[in-house]
């Protein structure tokens, strides 16, 4: 059996849902451009599942990446594949492979900082690490283009809003209990939020949301109606402020998919 000790991350300068991402590739030697997302998943979410059982609370992120993963295990299962403008499919893991690249680079790189700093730390002189400094942001630079909206630009936001849920109610024990609440229901909320009105800004969609798990579920239902390209996404004023907007181009309602 797993034990926890298994899953216990503590990093010097990195801590979160990417560390234990990073952690289970690592340690079952998978391939990060071939990630088997399934297992992954599976992974990730029993490590939850114990550390409820422990009642320890843990940042929102972790919800967010979990919901994240299960959105991406769907996606990989549904029988019609995604396709670019080029006519290609398109892999659903393909922007949590560059996120959890680019989180990997930051991580050697602040590695790379620290044993700098020790040796700097060493001298009798002080200097300057400029030269060092220039080495490493050279080595390890990335293209991202940081002002494009990414689905990971858009989780930063939710889980933003998922920790103002928190302060609004005590913390309670872990419990098993079947909520009340399906992505088609979330579906059918955000479709009659935008009626009559040309947009509403990210945080007016989670406003009446009563707790982390119905704000998960219209979270998936909000992004698969923008996969569907029935509603997009704006950018506004200020760092990391959404905006959701009917789509035009698309006419009539978005289909309502059967529940399982």
């Amino acid at each position: 059996m797993t034990t926890i000790e298994t899953y216990h991350i503590k990093l010097s300068q990195f801590e979160g849902p990417f560390d234990l991402l990073l952690f289970f590739i690592e340690r079952d030697e998978l391939d990060i451009y071939d990630i088997p997302i399934a297992k992954l998943a599976d992974d990730f979410l029993d490590f939850l599942h114990q550390m409820e059982l422990l009642n320890i609370d843990l940042a929102s992120e972790f919800m967010v990446v979990a919901a994240t993963l299960m959105h991406i295990k769907a996606r990989m299962l549904l029988p019609r594949k995604e396709l670019n403008e080029a006519g290609e499919e398109i892999d659903p893991r393909q922007e949590l492979v560059q996120r959890l690249l680019e989180y990997k680079q930051y991580k050697e790189v602040s590695a790379q900082l620290e044993i700098l700093e020790e040796a700097r730390a060493m001298r009798f002189v002080r200097g300057n690490l400029e030269e060092e400094n220039d080495y490493i942001a050279q080595k390890y630079s990335t293209e991202t283009e940081i002002e494009s909206i990414t689905l990971f630009k858009l989780l930063q936001v939710f889980a933003q809003i998922m920790d103002k849920l928190d302060n609004r109610q005590k913390k309670i024990r872990f419990s098993v209990v079947k909520h009340p609440y399906t992505i088609t229901q979330q579906r059918e909320y955000c479709r009659l939020l935008m009626v009559g009105k040309t947009q509403a800004s990210f945080e007016e969609v989670f406003a009446d949301c009563e707790n982390r798990i119905m704000a998960i579920f219209r979270f998936l239902a909000l992004l698969e109606l923008i996969q569907e390209r029935w509603l997009q996404l704006q950018t506004g004023l200020g760092a990391n402020n959404f905006w959701i907007a009917r789509n035009d181009e698309e006419e009539g309602e978005p289909e309502t998919p059967e529940e399982a």
